[in-house]
C-alpha cells in the first residue's frame, strides 16, 4: 500500500470516528424537534413567552397538575413537567419512577375574585362568602386533584367554611376554568391564583388570602430528558418574566 493510500485510509478512519463521537454526544432530541412541555394551566402566558425565547421550538400541553402527573405516569411523552403542587411532583418521583428530586422554581398567591365591578371584601368569613355567593356557586379547582383547589379547600377549612360551602361549589379540572366561570359571570365568586386574576380584565381581586392560611404554593419542575433539564435552567433565568405576570419569586 502506498503512502498516499495509507494516509487516505487513516483520514477516513479519523473522520468516521469523529462522526461517531458527535452522534454519541448529541442530545436526546434532534435540533429540529420541539421540546415537549407539560405545565400547570396557571402558567399559561409567561411560560408561552419563556418558551418562545428558548433555542428550540416547543409544544406545551397545559392542564391540571393532577391530570398531567397521571398522564406522565402512564407514559405520555414529555421532556419536562411543571406542576403547581409539591405532592404531585413527589408522587411522580416515588410512585412513577420519574427522575428527581423536583426543583422548586416559583410561588404564587391565592385570591378571591369576582366579576369586574364586584365588591371588594375585607377578611371574609363564612357569612360574607354566603352573602356574595347567594344562589350561585363558588368556582375553584377540583379539591382532590387541582393544586389551586387543594389550597382553596385548606383556606376554607381554616376559616370554618368548608363543610357549609361544599354543596355550593363549582369545581373545575384546572384553575383557568374556574377563572373563566367568574369572567363570564356564570358564578359570582372564585378562588384562583393572583397570576390568573391578572390574566383577565373581566375579573377583579376581592381579597388576597393570607399565605399562612393554606399550605405554601410552590411550582416544581421535573426534567425527563437532557433538553428538559436545559429548559428548566432557562426558566430559572427568566423568573422576572413570571414576576411581571403576578407570580412570586422564591428567596
Amino acid at each position: 500500500m502506498s503512502n498516499s493510500a495509507r494516509a487516505m485510509k487513516t483520514y477516513n478512519w479519523i473522520k468516521g470516528l469523529a462522526v461517531m463521537l458527535a452522534m454519541s454526544c448529541a442530545p436526546a432530541h434532534a435540533s429540529g424537534e420541539a421540546v415537549r412541555i407539560f405545565a400547570a394551566a396557571s402558567l399559561q402566558g409567561p411560560l408561552d413567552v419563556a418558551a418562545s425565547e428558548f433555542h428550540q421550538d416547543s409544544v406545551i400541553s397545559y392542564g391540571g397538575s393532577g391530570t398531567l402527573a397521571r398522564q406522565i405516569s402512564l407514559g405520555a411523552p414529555a421532556d419536562i413537567v411543571i406542576l403547581a403542587n409539591e405532592t404531585w411532583a413527589n408522587w411522580l418521583v416515588t410512585g412513577a419512577g420519574v427522575p428527581g428530586p423536583p426543583r422548586a422554581i416559583l410561588s404564587n398567591r391565592l385570591v378571591l375574585i369576582v366579576p369586574a365591578g364586584g365588591p371588594v371584601l375585607d377578611d371574609p368569613d363564612l357569612d360574607v362568602l354566603r352573602q356574595v355567593i347567594g344562589d350561585g356557586r363558588l368556582a375553584m379547582g377540583q379539591h382532590t386533584a387541582v393544586p389551586a383547589g387543594i389550597y382553596a379547600q385548606a383556606w376554607l377549612t381554616h376559616i370554618g367554611a368548608w363543610d357549609a360551602l361544599r354543596p355550593h361549589l363549582a369545581e373545575t379540572e384546572n384553575v383557568r376554568a374556574a377563572l373563566a366561570l367568574v369572567a363570564r359571570k356564570e358564578v359570582p365568586l372564585g378562588i384562583v391564583y393572583a397570576s390568573d386574576a391578572r390574566a383577565s380584565a373581566q375579573v377583579v381581586v376581592a381579597w388576597t388570602i393570607p399565605a399562612d392560611q393554606h399550605p405554601p404554593i410552590l411550582y416544581h419542575g421535573l426534567a425527563l430528558t437532557p433538553v428538559g433539564a436545559a429548559f428548566l435552567d432557562h426558566l430559572a433565568a427568566r423568573i422576572a418574566l413570571f414576576e411581571d405576570a403576578g407570580f412570586v419569586a422564591l428567596p
